[in-house]
């Protein structure tokens, strides 16, 4: 059986900001990613490196899906081969034909579609930056593990992995480092209740 993890890394604000780390999406408050992890952004890459070496899947989103197919398709390195060898799934109701290789698009019900993937793959499942899909899925139960990596800054506004209606949900730390001078790695287990 699967195991669904949240995590890339996931990068977070201080005050739960997933929104446009990069600052390609246009929000205002975007483009944190590289602006508050200054060196330290060595050290992240090789926790990204290790998460997709981990890996037995990508859970993505569509949106998410074209950003590191567009991001890493062209790309070489052991993290780009790694991306681009690893079986991705994305979750769409649009996308027909996808272009980036060993990609599989899931229609129909995403909480039926991702419950029947968790019991086809052993091992992890990681989604990546979609936190639209990372909602559905943590509201519904799938999501075993939390990966996040905090980023030194309060952003004020902007989507959160968390929204206004999620149900309360209780986890268990499971591990915690310091990421180069200021970047914090969190990792949760999803507690069920039996």
């Amino acid at each position: 059986m699967g195991k669904i993890v949240i995590s890339g890394p996931q990068n977070v604000s201080l005050d739960g900001v997933v929104q446009d780390p990069d600052g390609e999406e246009g929000f205002r408050l975007g483009g944190w990613f590289v602006e508050f992890g200054g060196k330290d952004l060595e050290e992240w890459n090789k926790l990204a490196l290790a998460d997709a070496l981990g890996a037995e899947a990508w859970l993505l989103g569509r949106g998410s899906y074209e950003f590191f197919g567009t991001r890493w398709r062209p790309r070489s390195g052991e993290l780009a081969d790694r991306l681009n060898s690893l079986p991705k799934y994305v979750v769409s109701s649009t996308l027909v034909d996808p272009d980036w290789n060993n990609s599989t698009v899931l229609k129909g019900d995403v909480v039926e579609e991702v419950s029947k993937l968790k019991q086809e793959i052993d091992g992890e499942i990681v989604v990546p930056a979609s936190y639209q899909l990372g909602r559905t899925l943590i509201e519904h139960d799938l999501v075993d593990e939390l990966r996040l990596v905090v980023f030194p800054v309060v952003l004020g506004a902007g989507e959160r992995l968390f929204g206004e209606d999620s149900n309360k949900k209780s986890l268990r730390l499971v591990d915690t480092k310091t990421i180069g001078d200021g970047l914090v790695f969190l990792r949760y287990e999803f507690v069920r209740e039996t």
